[in-house]
């Protein structure tokens, strides 16, 4: 049987291709047919509907955008749900709610299916290089069942316990991530602003005990203004959703992920979703203009 990959979108795209490369019999579904082209000359089936991937594959990997998408996809609430899904393992991938992915859990074992969640940690780039880490949920035997099939995708995998401790695992980390980057994106404001060097700058932090992969790849982009896209503000902003949503549930402070989701807000809002998230730049210099404007009513209102 096929393996079955849903969503070519900027990370389901390389994760794909990377499977079909490594040899993995591979069915592929998306609903913007261009994307698949590249896993056509790279070896894989296109299928004509989600229908048919389900149909030929008995694991179904989803790496798709949000709930709806995947409601859609697997026929959720439809008599296709079961067709689809009874005597196959779904693989979500994708970034959602935990509570969304325990239900699905359950809806999939309610018709003979099992489930594993298996969000990762990584941008484009590692998805291309298919240097993604992966967390990995669900029954003992369906994980150890997907688990070699990610080799192709994933540096390294991890075992999460039950559904949704893969999803909250992920939360963990890109907490971690947004506050990092959107501090590294202000280092790089506040050296402007002062009118230093800011190539300098990335030398200095790559020399020193704070580099990382995650800031010699944003680092450079700060220092060329390069918002290609690798993760999407507008993804950043969902992601951050989600964690301020499950902090607030456990009832824990998170006030660095609040400003983050503030600041990200604002830079989805002044229509830069889909560069990258370094793009929270634009959202430090518009809030600096603001405050320069205020300073500036402040002293004219003093000197009358």
């Amino acid at each position: 049987m096929y393996v079955g990959f849903i969503g070519l979108g900027v990370m389901g795209q390389p994760m794909a291709l990377n499977l079909a490369r490594a040899g993995t019999p591979l069915v592929v579904w998306n609903r913007s047919t261009d994307r698949c082209a590249p896993l056509r000359a790279a070896g894989a089936e296109i299928a004509a509907s989600a229908a048919e991937v389900f149909a030929r594959a008995d694991t179904v990997i989803l790496m798709l955008a949000d709930e709806t998408a995947l409601d859609t996809v697997l026929g959720r609430g439809t008599p296709d749900f079961a067709a689809n899904v009874a005597g196959r393992t779904v693989v979500h991938m994708g970034t959602t709610a935990p509570e969304y992915s325990a239900a699905l859990q359950d809806a999939v074992r309610s018709v003979g299916g099992r489930y594993v969640e298996a969000p990762v940690s990584g941008s484009r780039v590692p998805a291309e290089q298919g240097e993604l880490v992966a967390m990995l949920g669900g029954d003992e035997d369906a994980v150890a069942a997907v688990r070699p099939l990610l080799a192709p995708m994933c540096r390294e995998t991890f075992e999460c316990g039950g559904v949704p401790g893969a999803l909250l695992m992920k939360f963990s980390v890109n907490l971690f991530l947004i506050t990092l980057v959107t501090g590294l994106t202000e280092a790089f404001h506040f050296a402007d602003r002062h009118g230093l060097d800011q190539r300098l700058l990335r030398d200095v932090l790559d020399a020193g005990p704070m580099a990382s992969p995650v800031s010699r790849v944003k680092a450079p982009k700060l220092l060329g203004r390069d918002f290609a896209v690798q993760a999407a503000a507008a993804d950043v902003l969902k992601n951050n959703r989600l964690i301020a949503e499950a902090a607030r549930k456990a009832g824990m402070a998170s006030p660095l992920l609040d400003v983050c989701h503030a600041l990200f807000g604002e830079t989805v809002d002044q229509g830069y979703g889909g560069e990258d998230m370094v793009a929270v730049l634009h959202a430090l210099e518009t809030r600096t203009a603001g405050g320069q404007a205020l300073a500036t009513d402040s002293a004219r209102a003093d000197r009358s």
